[in-house]
C-alpha cells in the first residue's frame, strides 16, 4: 500500500499530461523568480563587496552629506573645499590625502558629440596614486596626468573603442570637452563599469578653469596611516572637520566612511531590493497553489468513482486523505524542480551578459542549500494547497461514489 501512495498519483499525473503541464506553470514561475533573483542578487552583492575591499581597508572617503554623487555634481550643495583638504592631510594618523571633482559635460570627437563623466584630479604624483588605487583607475596605453600637465586628459576604455565616436580614439588625438581642445596622453583599462569606462579624467585646475568652482571638491580620499585603525582616524577627521566648520557635534554636514562601512550599505540596500522583489515573486507561488486546489478539486471529480472502488476494497479515509496529499505534493515538487532550472538558466544567461559587457563583475554561484529549501517548500505549498480536496476525498461516501457517474 505505502509504495501505492507514489505510484498512482504519479500515473494519474502521466495520464493527464496536458492538465498536470498547466498545473505546474504556476509554480515553477515562481520557483524560477525566487531562485533567479536570489542567485544574482547574492552574487552582485558578493560582486560589489569585492570589489569595495579590493580599494583597501585603510581608505576613507569623505563626501557631503546626503547623496555622494549628487555632492559631486552640484557645487550648490554643501562644499568641501581646498581648507577641508588641508585639515584631512593634517589631521593625525592620515598617511596622505587627496581630492577630486566630477561632473558630466559633453565630449566631442570625429564631429559627434557624447554626454559622459569627467573627472578633476590632482596632478600630483602622491595624490594621483591614491585616487587611481582607491577608483581601481590603471593606465591601458600611454601614461596618467603628471605635474605640469595643463590641456591633457586621459580617456576610459570605452573611448579605444570605434562604437563610441565612429572612430578609435588614439594617444596624441585631440578631443572636445565642454567646448576646449585636450590632447589624449592616456587610455585606462577596462573597469567593468560602463560610467567608469566611459569617463575621463583632466587636471584639477582645468576642471575649475572649464566648469567653475575653484578651490571646491566634490570627494575628499584619505589613507590611513598602516599602524592606525580606519575607524579611529574617522572619528579624528570628524572631530577636526567640524571644528573647522565651526559645526555643533552631531550637525556634521560632511560623513566619512570606510571601504568596509560602503560595503555594508550596499549589503543592506540590496538585501531590502531582494526582499521586495522575492515578495513579489512569491505571489506567483499563492497563484500556483490556488491552482493546484483547483486540479486537485477536478481530480476528486473525476476519480469519484475510483474512489468509491479504493474504499470498498478495505482502503480507510487516511489513505484516501493521504493518496491525494502526495499527489498535490508531487505537483508542487514538479513545478519547484523545473523552477529551479529554469531560475539557474535566467541567472547564467544573465551573468553571461554581464561578462559579455563589463567583464567578469557578477558570477553567480548556486546555494545548494537555497535548492533544498525551495524543493521543499514548493512541495509543502502543494501539500497545504491539497489538503481541501483530499479531505472532501476521503468523506466520500463510498456507495454513493461507485453510483457516480
Amino acid at each position: 500500500m505505502f509504495k501505492d501512495y507514489f505510484t498512482i498519483p504519479f500515473k494519474e499525473m502521466k495520464r493527464r499530461k496536458l492538465r498536470s503541464l498547466l498545473t505546474l506553470v504556476g509554480v515553477f514561475i515562481g520557483i524560477a523568480s525566487v531562485i533567479s533573483l536570489i542567485s544574482l542578487g547574492q552574487g552582485l552583492e558578493e560582486a560589489i563587496g569585492q570589489h569595495i575591499q579590493s580599494l583597501g581597508k585603510d581608505k576613507l572617503f569623505i563626501n557631503a552629506k546626503g547623496n555622494s554623487l549628487t555632492a559631486g555634481l552640484s557645487l550648490e550643495a554643501i562644499k568641501i573645499t581646498d581648507k577641508d583638504l588641508k585639515v584631512v592631510k593634517s589631521t593625525s594618523g592620515v598617511k596622505k590625502a587627496a581630492g577630486m571633482i566630477y561632473t558630466t559635460a559633453g565630449i566631442e570627437f570625429n564631429d559627434i558629440s557624447r554626454y559622459a563623466f569627467v573627472m578633476g584630479l590632482p596632478t600630483i604624483s602622491d595624490e594621483v596614486s591614491l585616487i587611481n588605487e582607491a577608483q581601481s583607475y590603471k593606465i591601458m596605453r600611454g601614461r596618467q596626468l603628471d605635474t605640469g600637465d595643463k590641456y591633457r586628459v586621459v580617456v576610459g576604455y570605452e573611448y579605444s573603442k570605434k562604437e563610441r565616436y565612429e572612430k578609435e580614439i588614439e594617444l596624441g588625438d585631440n578631443i572636445l570637452v565642454n567646448g576646449k581642445e585636450l590632447k589624449v596622453v592616456g587610455i585606462m583599462q577596462k573597469i567593468g563599469s560602463p560610467p567608469d569606462d566611459q569617463s575621463i579624467i583632466i587636471p584639477i585646475e582645468i576642471y575649475w578653469e572649464l566648469f567653475g568652482g575653484k578651490d571646491t571638491y566634490g570627494m575628499l580620499i584619505a589613507q590611513a596611516q598602516a599602524s592606525e585603525e580606519p575607524d579611529i582616524v574617522a572619528e579624528r577627521l570628524e572631530k577636526e572637520l567640524r571644528e573647522e566648520r565651526g559645526l555643533e557635534e552631531g550637525k556634521e554636514d560632511l560623513e566619512i566612511k570606510s571601504a568596509e562601512q560602503f560595503a555594508a550599505s550596499f549589503a543592506s540596500i540590496l538585501d531590502i531590493v531582494q526582499v521586495v522583489l522575492v515578495g513579489i515573486a512569491s505571489i506567483s507561488l499563492l497563484v500556483g497553489g490556488v491552482g493546484i486546489m483547483n486540479t486537485m478539486y477536478t481530480a476528486v471529480l473525476q476519480r469519484t468513482k475510483e474512489i468509491g472502488l479504493m474504499k470498498a476494497v478495505g482502503a480507510k479515509n487516511n489513505h484516501i486523505l493521504f493518496l491525494f496529499l502526495v499527489e498535490s505534493g508531487f505537483y508542487g515538487l514538479g513545478g519547484g524542480i523545473v523552477g529551479v532550472i529554469l531560475g539557474i538558466g535566467f541567472a547564467k544567461i544573465v551573468e553571461a551578459i554581464f561578462v559579455q559587457l563589463i567583464g567578469p563583475l557578477l558570477v553567480i554561484k548556486i546555494s545548494w542549500g537555497l535548492v533544498i529549501f525551495v524543493l521543499l517548500f514548493s512541495f509543502i505549498v502543494g501539500c497545504l494547497s491539497g489538503i481541501a480536496p483530499a479531505w472532501r476525498a476521503s468523506k466520500l461516501n463510498p456507495v454513493e461514489s461507485l453510483r457516480y457517474e
